[in-house]
């Protein structure tokens, strides 16, 4: 019966995994190794594997790098969700470009001279 395994193994796990940027980086690690042994099966040179082999090191680390930044960056975010968010600046108030008109631009919709064909001598 298909997806019968999918359940049971869902079934036995018991959530998620305590660190996802470990399983990520153990699945990395084990393709690094893997392809070079397939390209090395299938005819490449050992120097064409060892040069992949060295590139997919590098991206690896360098994935593991910003897994971790990002982690950091979530941690630091969830921490400062307990201070209210106040806005772009962090200020408020009525300051002179709240509301209002801009000078120079288009007013708000029903004001005079905002609408299209209008002059005004302002």
């Amino acid at each position: 019966m298909p997806g019968t395994r999918d359940r049971d193994r869902a079934a036995e796990t018991s959530g998620d995994s305590p660190d996802p940027v470990s399983d990520v980086v153990r699945w990395a690690a084990f393709s690094c190794v893997l392809v070079p042994v397939v390209l090395l099966i299938c005819g490449q040179s050992f120097g064409g594997a060892a040069g992949t082999a060295a590139g997919l090191v590098a991206l690896t680390c360098a994935c593991r790098a910003l897994l971790r930044q990002s982690e950091r960056h979530a941690a630091r975010m969830a921490a400062e969700q307990t201070i209210p968010h106040r806005g772009r600046h962090g200020r408020t108030g009525g300051g002179a470009h709240r509301g209002g008109r801009h000078p120079g631009g288009a007013g708000p919709v029903g004001t005079s001279g905002s609408t299209p064909g209008s002059t005004s001598d302002e």
